[in-house]
Protein backbone atom coordinates (compact mmCIF):
# COMPACT_ATOMS: atom_id res chain seq x y z
CA UNK A 1 0.00 0.00 0.00
CA UNK A 2 2.92 2.29 0.86
CA UNK A 3 4.50 1.29 -2.32
CA UNK A 4 0.89 2.53 -4.16
CA UNK A 5 0.89 6.00 -2.15
CA UNK A 6 4.75 6.90 -3.35
CA UNK A 7 3.85 5.64 -6.95
CA UNK A 8 0.60 7.88 -7.11
CA UNK A 9 2.79 11.20 -5.13
CA UNK A 10 5.33 10.40 -8.11
CA UNK A 11 3.09 10.35 -10.98
CA UNK A 12 0.44 12.90 -9.69
CA UNK A 13 2.76 15.79 -10.87
CA UNK A 14 3.27 14.56 -14.04
CA UNK A 15 -0.75 13.82 -14.70
CA UNK A 16 -1.37 17.23 -13.36
CA UNK A 17 1.03 18.81 -15.85
CA UNK A 18 -0.51 16.61 -18.83
CA UNK A 19 -3.58 17.93 -17.79
CA UNK A 20 -2.70 21.87 -17.84
CA UNK A 21 -0.75 20.88 -21.51
CA UNK A 22 -3.95 19.98 -22.78
CA UNK A 23 -6.05 22.81 -21.25
CA UNK A 24 -3.78 25.39 -22.95
CA UNK A 25 -3.74 23.54 -26.52
CA UNK A 26 -7.31 23.52 -25.87
CA UNK A 27 -7.43 27.26 -25.05
CA UNK A 28 -5.11 28.39 -27.72
CA UNK A 29 -6.49 26.45 -30.65
CA UNK A 30 -8.47 28.74 -33.12
CA UNK A 31 -12.41 28.55 -33.01
CA UNK A 32 -13.59 26.07 -35.51
CA UNK A 33 -10.15 24.74 -36.18
CA UNK A 34 -11.70 20.91 -36.04
CA UNK A 35 -14.59 21.83 -38.53
CA UNK A 36 -11.84 23.15 -40.91
CA UNK A 37 -9.74 20.08 -40.51
CA UNK A 38 -13.06 17.69 -41.10
CA UNK A 39 -13.31 19.66 -44.22
CA UNK A 40 -9.91 19.30 -45.44
CA UNK A 41 -9.68 15.60 -45.05
CA UNK A 42 -13.30 15.15 -46.49
CA UNK A 43 -11.33 17.27 -49.12
CA UNK A 44 -8.49 14.56 -49.67
CA UNK A 45 -11.23 11.61 -50.16
CA UNK A 46 -14.10 13.24 -52.17
CA UNK A 47 -12.25 15.53 -54.88
CA UNK A 48 -14.22 19.22 -54.74
CA UNK A 49 -15.42 20.29 -58.53
CA UNK A 50 -12.95 22.53 -60.26
CA UNK A 51 -13.20 25.87 -60.06
CA UNK A 52 -16.93 25.77 -58.18
CA UNK A 53 -18.98 28.41 -57.26
CA UNK A 54 -18.44 28.40 -53.59
CA UNK A 55 -20.85 29.39 -50.71
CA UNK A 56 -18.97 30.59 -47.73
CA UNK A 57 -20.11 31.34 -44.13
CA UNK A 58 -22.47 30.81 -41.25
CA UNK A 59 -25.03 28.04 -40.63
CA UNK A 60 -27.94 29.50 -43.05
CA UNK A 61 -25.32 28.65 -45.59
CA UNK A 62 -24.15 25.19 -44.05
CA UNK A 63 -27.80 24.36 -43.62
CA UNK A 64 -29.28 25.17 -47.15
CA UNK A 65 -32.53 23.12 -47.81
CA UNK A 66 -32.27 20.37 -50.95
CA UNK A 67 -28.76 22.40 -51.44
CA UNK A 68 -27.46 19.60 -54.20
CA UNK A 69 -31.22 20.15 -55.52
CA UNK A 70 -31.41 23.28 -55.92
CA UNK A 71 -28.16 23.71 -57.17
CA UNK A 72 -28.00 21.00 -59.54
CA UNK A 73 -27.14 22.80 -62.41
CA UNK A 74 -24.62 24.59 -61.27
CA UNK A 75 -21.15 23.14 -60.03
CA UNK A 76 -21.99 24.37 -56.25
CA UNK A 77 -19.42 23.46 -53.44
CA UNK A 78 -20.94 24.52 -49.94
CA UNK A 79 -17.97 25.04 -47.27
CA UNK A 80 -19.53 27.30 -44.90
CA UNK A 81 -19.91 26.66 -40.39
CA UNK A 82 -22.44 26.79 -38.59
CA UNK A 83 -21.82 29.34 -35.74
CA UNK A 84 -18.97 31.25 -37.57
CA UNK A 85 -18.94 35.12 -36.95
CA UNK A 86 -17.32 37.36 -39.98
CA UNK A 87 -13.28 36.77 -38.27
CA UNK A 88 -13.82 33.28 -38.51
CA UNK A 89 -14.47 33.48 -42.48
CA UNK A 90 -11.56 35.65 -42.61
CA UNK A 91 -9.41 33.57 -40.54
CA UNK A 92 -9.56 30.78 -42.79
CA UNK A 93 -9.53 31.92 -46.33
CA UNK A 94 -6.04 29.72 -46.75
CA UNK A 95 -8.68 26.78 -46.14
CA UNK A 96 -11.86 27.13 -46.80
CA UNK A 97 -11.97 29.89 -50.35
CA UNK A 98 -8.11 29.97 -52.09
CA UNK A 99 -7.53 26.72 -52.81
CA UNK A 100 -10.69 25.86 -54.80
CA UNK A 101 -10.09 28.61 -56.84
CA UNK A 102 -13.72 29.33 -57.23
CA UNK A 103 -15.27 31.11 -60.42
CA UNK A 104 -18.13 32.94 -57.77
CA UNK A 105 -18.22 33.30 -54.35
CA UNK A 106 -21.69 33.15 -52.40
CA UNK A 107 -21.44 34.95 -48.81
CA UNK A 108 -23.92 34.85 -46.03
CA UNK A 109 -22.06 36.35 -43.04
CA UNK A 110 -22.72 38.68 -40.14
CA UNK A 111 -25.76 37.65 -38.28
CA UNK A 112 -23.91 35.74 -35.81
CA UNK A 113 -21.72 39.06 -34.76
CA UNK A 114 -25.01 40.74 -33.89
CA UNK A 115 -24.80 38.59 -30.53
CA UNK A 116 -21.38 40.59 -29.51
CA UNK A 117 -20.50 43.38 -32.26
CA UNK A 118 -21.40 46.55 -30.42
CA UNK A 119 -22.58 48.03 -33.24
CA UNK A 120 -23.53 48.09 -36.91
CA UNK A 121 -20.47 49.81 -37.49
CA UNK A 122 -18.40 47.08 -35.92
CA UNK A 123 -20.23 44.38 -38.27
CA UNK A 124 -19.38 46.51 -41.30
CA UNK A 125 -15.92 46.66 -40.86
CA UNK A 126 -15.73 43.12 -39.78
CA UNK A 127 -16.89 42.54 -43.40
CA UNK A 128 -14.54 44.95 -45.13
CA UNK A 129 -11.50 43.33 -43.87
CA UNK A 130 -12.63 40.14 -44.86
CA UNK A 131 -14.15 41.34 -48.60
CA UNK A 132 -10.35 43.30 -48.69
CA UNK A 133 -8.56 39.62 -47.75
CA UNK A 134 -10.81 38.03 -50.59
CA UNK A 135 -9.73 40.71 -53.03
CA UNK A 136 -5.97 39.95 -52.22
CA UNK A 137 -6.23 37.03 -53.89
CA UNK A 138 -9.34 37.15 -56.06
CA UNK A 139 -9.72 40.64 -57.22
CA UNK A 140 -12.13 39.73 -59.89
CA UNK A 141 -13.93 37.29 -58.65
CA UNK A 142 -18.19 37.63 -59.02
CA UNK A 143 -19.35 37.46 -55.23
CA UNK A 144 -23.33 37.73 -54.04
CA UNK A 145 -23.09 38.85 -50.70
CA UNK A 146 -26.60 38.13 -49.24
CA UNK A 147 -27.80 40.33 -46.12
CA UNK A 148 -28.51 39.95 -42.81
CA UNK A 149 -32.16 38.05 -42.17
CA UNK A 150 -34.60 38.83 -39.96
CA UNK A 151 -34.40 36.18 -37.53
CA UNK A 152 -37.53 35.96 -34.70
CA UNK A 153 -35.66 35.31 -31.94
CA UNK A 154 -32.88 37.28 -32.56
CA UNK A 155 -35.39 40.47 -33.05
CA UNK A 156 -33.63 42.65 -30.54
CA UNK A 157 -31.09 42.79 -32.43
CA UNK A 158 -32.78 44.08 -35.59
CA UNK A 159 -31.64 47.54 -35.61
CA UNK A 160 -28.24 47.02 -35.62
CA UNK A 161 -28.79 44.43 -38.19
CA UNK A 162 -30.54 47.10 -40.40
CA UNK A 163 -27.99 49.59 -40.04
CA UNK A 164 -25.21 46.66 -40.61
CA UNK A 165 -26.75 45.64 -44.31
CA UNK A 166 -27.21 49.74 -44.89
CA UNK A 167 -23.42 50.40 -44.14
CA UNK A 168 -22.51 46.86 -46.33
CA UNK A 169 -24.87 47.72 -49.34
CA UNK A 170 -23.40 51.11 -49.86
CA UNK A 171 -19.73 50.40 -49.49
CA UNK A 172 -20.80 47.50 -52.36
CA UNK A 173 -22.66 50.01 -54.59
CA UNK A 174 -18.73 51.24 -54.47
CA UNK A 175 -17.02 48.26 -55.33
CA UNK A 176 -16.75 45.86 -58.90
CA UNK A 177 -18.03 42.59 -59.36
CA UNK A 178 -20.07 42.30 -56.24
CA UNK A 179 -23.94 42.30 -55.36
CA UNK A 180 -25.74 42.79 -52.72
CA UNK A 181 -29.24 40.62 -52.01
CA UNK A 182 -31.61 42.34 -49.54
CA UNK A 183 -33.07 39.46 -48.05
CA UNK A 184 -34.12 41.12 -45.39
CA UNK A 185 -37.40 42.70 -46.87
CA UNK A 186 -38.79 40.28 -48.98
CA UNK A 187 -38.91 37.79 -45.82
CA UNK A 188 -41.43 40.29 -44.07
CA UNK A 189 -45.30 40.48 -44.19
CA UNK A 190 -47.33 43.02 -45.90
CA UNK A 191 -47.45 44.53 -42.64
CA UNK A 192 -43.63 44.59 -42.14
CA UNK A 193 -43.41 42.01 -39.49
CA UNK A 194 -41.02 38.83 -39.47
CA UNK A 195 -42.92 35.66 -40.37
CA UNK A 196 -41.82 32.50 -37.67
CA UNK A 197 -43.44 30.66 -40.61
CA UNK A 198 -40.36 30.99 -42.56
CA UNK A 199 -38.31 29.58 -40.02
CA UNK A 200 -37.55 26.47 -37.80
CA UNK A 201 -38.96 26.21 -34.13
CA UNK A 202 -35.81 27.75 -33.37
CA UNK A 203 -36.78 30.56 -34.80
CA UNK A 204 -33.44 31.12 -36.09
CA UNK A 205 -32.89 28.69 -39.00
CA UNK A 206 -34.97 28.57 -41.76
CA UNK A 207 -37.20 25.68 -43.07
CA UNK A 208 -37.66 25.18 -46.78
CA UNK A 209 -40.33 28.33 -46.90
CA UNK A 210 -37.64 30.60 -46.35
CA UNK A 211 -35.08 29.19 -48.37
CA UNK A 212 -37.52 29.56 -51.17
CA UNK A 213 -37.45 32.88 -50.67
CA UNK A 214 -33.28 33.34 -51.04
CA UNK A 215 -33.52 30.68 -53.92
CA UNK A 216 -35.45 32.95 -55.93
CA UNK A 217 -33.72 36.15 -55.44
CA UNK A 218 -29.86 34.37 -55.70
CA UNK A 219 -30.84 32.22 -58.85
CA UNK A 220 -30.50 35.01 -61.50
CA UNK A 221 -27.04 36.02 -59.89
CA UNK A 222 -25.51 32.39 -60.55
CA UNK A 223 -22.88 32.45 -63.37
CA UNK A 224 -24.12 29.80 -66.10
CA UNK A 225 -21.21 28.74 -67.36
Amino acid sequence: MKKLQNLLKTLLPLLLLISVGSSISAQEKAPFQDDVNVIKAYDRIYAPPANPILFIGSSSIRLWVDFAKTFKNYPVLNRAIGGAVTADVDRYLDDLVFPYKPKQLVIYVGENDLLKSPDAATVFNDFKKLYTGIRAKLPNTPIVYISIKGSPSRKQYQAKALEANRLISAYIKSQQHITFIDVYKPMLDKNGAMQPHLFKEDMLHMNGSGYAIWNKLLLPHLLKN
